[in-house]
């Protein structure tokens, strides 16, 4: 029987990719006491990078508000993993943090994060507010639009 969060997942039309391994000298989360940190995940979606670019650029304001959901899937994919499979466990999402490719003068990083920070909210509801931080970048690894990491606590 599936479980609350995976329920939820379900209604929202969301399926949790296979968690990818990491590709330099780092693990995909740290477990400390009953907190998770994931790793930055980026824009890696079925057929490999999607949002590449900047934003302002190559990448309007609503696609890469998408990237920053699709992030937040990949987020979701690792924190199952380091659920041993069960998302019921999450008790509190404590923060995002959201990396924005940008060009020089974009000021929307927070409308671009909003894309990861709603889809936690839409998953987990009261459990799913953080804590946040939306910050831009010059550039970011494969030069795709959007990275974000997340610290959750769990039971």
């Amino acid at each position: 029987m599936p479980g609350r969060i995976d329920a939820r997942l379900s209604e929202l039309g969301l399926s949790l990719p296979k968690p990818v391994s990491p590709v330099a000298n780092y693990v995909p989360f740290v477990i400390a006491g009953r907190l998770i940190f994931l790793s930055g995940q980026v824009t890696l979606g079925p057929s490999g990078l999607e949002y590449v670019g900047q934003v302002g650029a190559e990448i309007s304001l609503e696609d890469a508000k998408s990237a920053a959901r699709l992030c937040a899937i990949n987020l979701l994919a690792q924190l199952r993993e380091a659920c041993g499979g069960d998302l019921d466990r999450v008790t509190r999402c404590v923060k995002l943090t959201g990396f924005v490719n940008a060009v020089p003068g974009f000021t929307q990083h927070p409308e671009v994060v909003n894309g990861a920070s709603d889809l936690m909210v839409a998953v987990f509801g009261e459990v799913g507010r953080h804590a946040r931080a939306a910050v831009g970048a010059g550039s970011l690894p494969r030069n795709v639009a959007v990275e974000v990491d997340a610290v959750f606590e769990i039971a």
